[in-house]
C-alpha cells in the first residue's frame, strides 16, 4: 500500500532531478554563451559551485522537515504564509515558462531530425509537445516516473558522444583557441554568462516538490538531491566546453542546433541527425519532469489555501488533473507570445526570465535553513549549515545581479502579482470562518 501511495523511490527521484536539469538548456546554451568567450567558463565555474550549495541547502531542509510539503512548507515554517506564497508563486511562474522554453528549444533539433517537419509551423510543434506531456502526467506520477527513468538513460548517450568527440579533436591537435569570441574577462560578463548558464542547472531542488509522493522522504530526498547534483556537475563540466572550443563563435552564434552542427563538422554529414534524435529524447524527458513538478506545485498552492481548491483535486490515477491543464494553458500562451522573436532570441529571453523567477526560492531557502537552524528545528553541524546557507544566499544575490535590470524588474513585477491573490485568499479564508 505504501508503494502505491508513494511511488517515487530513490532512483525515480534522482532521475527526476537529472532529467529535469539535463534537458534542452545544455544543448542550446552554447549559442547564448558564444559572445562571452572566456567569460562563459568563469560563469560556469561560479554556477556549478553555487548549485552545489543549493543542493546541500534543500537536502538539509528535506532531512529535517520530512513532514512538510516541500519548499512551501520550509519557507512557511521560517517566515510565514505571506513569504511562502510569494516564493512559491515566483517559482510556479518560472515552471510554466520553463515548459514553454523547453518546447521552443526542442523545435530546432526536432526539425533537424525530421526535415519534413520544417513545413509545420514551429509554434504548432511546440504546442503539441506541451500538451503531449500534460496527457502523460494525467496518467499519474508512476507513469511519469517511468518515462523519466527511460529518458535519463537515453539522454546520457549524447553526452558521452560529445565527450568522445572533444577528446578526439584535442588529441588530433585541432585548433581551438581561436574559436572563442575575443571578449575580455570582466565581472559583468562573467555574471551575465553565469546567469544564462544557471538556467541549465535549475531543478536541483525539484525532488523536494512532490515530497508527498516520495517513499521515506527524509532519507530519499537528501540522497537523491546530492546524487543528482553530482551527476549533473560531472556531465556538464565534461560536455559544455566542446561547442565553445571546437566551433567558430560566429558559426555557433547563428546555429539553432549547435551540437548537431558540431558533429556534422567533425564527423561528417549525418552524425548530427543521429545526435539530434537523442537530444530530442533528452528534451522530451525534461519537459515530462517539469510538467510533473508544475502540477505538484499548483496543487500545493491550492492545498495551502492560496489557489482555488479545485486545483488540488486528483483524478483516479492520483494526478492533479485541473492543475496540469492550467499549466498547459499558461505554457501555451507563453509559446504563442515568444514566436514574435527568433528561435534563439526567444529561448534566451525565456531562460533569463525563468532564472530570475526561480532565484527567490533559492534565496529564501538559504535564509530558511539558517533561521530554522537557529530555532533548533534543523539539527546539524553549525559549520555545514552556516556555509550552506551563506553560499546559497550569496549565489542567489549574484544571480539577481547577473540577470540584468530588465529581467530583474520582470521578476519583481511577476512577484508583485502574488500580493492581491494572497490578500484575496486571506479574505476568503476569514469569510469562511465567519460563515461557519
Amino acid at each position: 500500500m505504501l508503494k502505491q501511495d508513494k511511488p517515487l523511490g530513490f532512483w525515480m527521484s534522482t532521475a527526476l532531478i537529472v532529467g529535469n536539469v539535463i534537458g534542452m538548456g545544455i544543448f542550446l546554451l552554447p549559442v547564448s554563451l558564444a559572445p562571452y568567450g572566456i567569460n562563459a567558463f568563469a560563469g560556469w565555474a561560479a554556477t556549478v559551485t553555487g548549485c552545489l550549495f543549493v543542493a546541500y541547502t534543500f537536502a538539509q531542509l528535506a532531512r529535517s522537515l520530512p513532514e512538510e510539503d516541500g519548499p512551501y512548507g520550509y519557507t512557511r515554517r521560517a517566515f510565514g504564509n505571506g513569504v511562502a506564497f510569494f516564493v512559491m508563486w515566483s517559482y510556479w511562474v518560472s515552471i510554466w515558462i520553463t515548459n514553454a522554453a523547453l518546447a521552443i528549444g526542442l523545435v530546432g533539433y526536432l526539425v533537424a531530425l525530421v526535415p519534413p517537419l520544417a513545413h509545420v509551423p514551429s509554434s504548432i510543434l511546440a504546442l503539441a509537445m506541451v500538451w503531449f506531456f500534460v496527457l502523460i502526467n494525467l496518467r499519474g506520477a508512476k507513469t511519469s516516473g517511468r518515462v523519466q527513468l527511460i529518458s535519463v538513460g537515453l539522454k546520457l548517450l549524447p553526452m558521452i558522444a560529445v565527450v568522445v568527440l572533444g577528446l578526439v579533436a584535442v588529441m588530433s591537435a585541432q585548433p581551438i583557441a581561436g574559436h572563442l569570441a575575443p571578449a575580455p574577462l570582466t565581472l559583468d560578463a562573467t555574471a551575465a554568462a553565469g546567469t544564462i548558464a544557471l538556467f541549465t542547472v535549475l531543478g536541483v531542488e525539484c525532488a523536494t516538490i512532490p515530497a508527498g509522493k516520495i517513499d521515506c522522504p527524509e532519507v530519499t530526498i537528501p540522497r537523491a538531491t546530492i546524487a543528482g547534483t553530482a551527476i549533473i556537475a560531472v556531465v556538464y563540466v565534461c560536455v559544455s566546453a566542446a561547442p565553445l572550443l571546437l566551433l567558430p563563435h560566429a558559426e555557433l552564434a547563428r546555429s539553432e542546433a549547435p551540437f548537431a552542427a558540431l558533429f556534422d563538422r567533425y564527423w561528417g554529414r549525418g552524425w548530427g541527425q543521429w545526435l539530434s534524435a537523442f537530444i530530442v529524447i533528452s528534451g522530451l524527458g525534461c519537459l515530462n519532469g517539469w510538467t510533473l513538478v508544475a502540477g505538484e506545485v499548483t496543487a500545493s498552492l491550492a492545498a495551502n489555501g492560496t489557489f482555488p481548491d479545485a486545483l488540488q483535486v486528483q483524478n483516479r490515477r492520483g494526478a492533479p488533473a485541473r492543475a496540469l491543464v492550467l499549466v498547459g494553458v499558461l505554457a501555451s500562451v507563453m509559446v504563442g507570445m515568444s514566436y514574435s522573436r527568433s528561435l534563439a532570441d526567444a529561448f534566451t529571453f525565456l531562460t533569463v526570465m525563468v532564472t530570475a523567477a526561480s532565484l527567490p526560492l533559492y534565496l529564501f531557502g538559504g535564509l530558511a535553513l539558517f533561521k530554522l537552524w537557529r530555532r533548533g528545528v534543523v539539527r546539524h553541524a553549525a559549520a555545514g549549515v552556516v556555509a550552506g546557507a551563506a553560499g546559497t544566499c550569496v549565489f542567489s544575490v549574484w544571480g539577481f545581479y547577473g540577470v540584468g535590470q530588465e529581467s530583474f524588474l520582470w521578476a519583481i513585477a511577476l512577484g508583485a502579482l502574488s500580493l492581491p491573490l494572497f490578500w484575496y485568499a486571506r479574505y476568503r479564508a476569514k469569510s469562511r470562518l465567519v460563515t461557519t
